[in-house]
């Protein structure tokens, strides 16, 4: 690449003439703002309903056992329905506390000694009691 043989062209602020050129001649003019989307879907009453729960899944040397964190952890397994881009639904899913969750979808590791298949045997166990707890909350029907 050859230097250039002009010399870069200074502008009105790089003179010190802001007078000359000042922001107020920049403004736009005054447009409603709309409102911003909420991106996410609003909670299912399933859903909602993890809130306060004891996690059901109690991983073994993971699981903080704290009420406030628990949500409906869903399952990671095509055949439960879980795609690309697609939740299984929520009659697959167990209440977990952040640090089971975090273990199940695999943000954080699992402790020595559990294995992938005692992992999945402890989510369908806490599948099983999470959906009791949903029948006698009502919100899901009795099989």
């Amino acid at each position: 690449m050859k230097p250039s043989t002009k010399p870069m062209r200074r502008t009105a602020m790089s003179r010190g003439l802001t007078g000359v050129l000042s922001c107020s001649s920049f403004q736009r003019s005054a447009k409603p703002k709309k409102p911003i989307k909420a991106r996410r879907k609003p909670l299912t009453k399933i859903q909602a309903s993890a809130r306060d729960q004891e996690c059901t899944l109690r991983f073994p040397g993971v699981c903080n056992y704290r009420t406030d964190t628990t949500v409906l952890c869903h399952s990671n397994l095509l055949e439960d329905g879980k795609g690309y881009g697609i939740k299984a639904p929520d009659e697959k899913a167990a209440y977990g506390c952040c640090r089971c969750h975090d273990v199940l979808d695999g943000r954080a590791k699992r402790p020595v000694g559990m294995n992938y298949e005692v992992m999945i045997d402890l989510f369908y166990n806490g599948v099983a009691q999470t959906n009791d707890i949903l029948r006698r909350l009502g919100l899901m029907e009795a099989i």
